[in-house]
């Protein structure tokens, strides 16, 4: 992805983030409460394989809307 993009991204990554924040479910292994950044980023890498900064300019609007879908599906 190019610079732009990947900056453009990481902003809606950390918007998506902030909405999250005490949304997710709790779980065994994050007695403090789940990170909702960390939980953007690995599921993005999860289901495009790749880092957001490495997947292709063309999938920029789908990973757009992957995002908007973990913000109303926060699990």
């Amino acid at each position: 992805m190019n610079k732009e993009n990947a900056s453009k991204l990481w902003k809606i990554i950390q918007e998506a983030g902030d909405y999250l924040q005490g949304q997710l479910p709790e779980h065994p292994n994050h007695p403090n409460g789940r990170n909702s950044y960390a939980h953007v980023a690995i599921c993005i890498k999860s289901k495009f394989k790749a880092s957001y900064k490495d997947i292709s300019d063309e999938k920029y609007n789908e990973v757009i809307k992957y995002i908007k879908y973990l913000k109303q599906n926060p699990n």
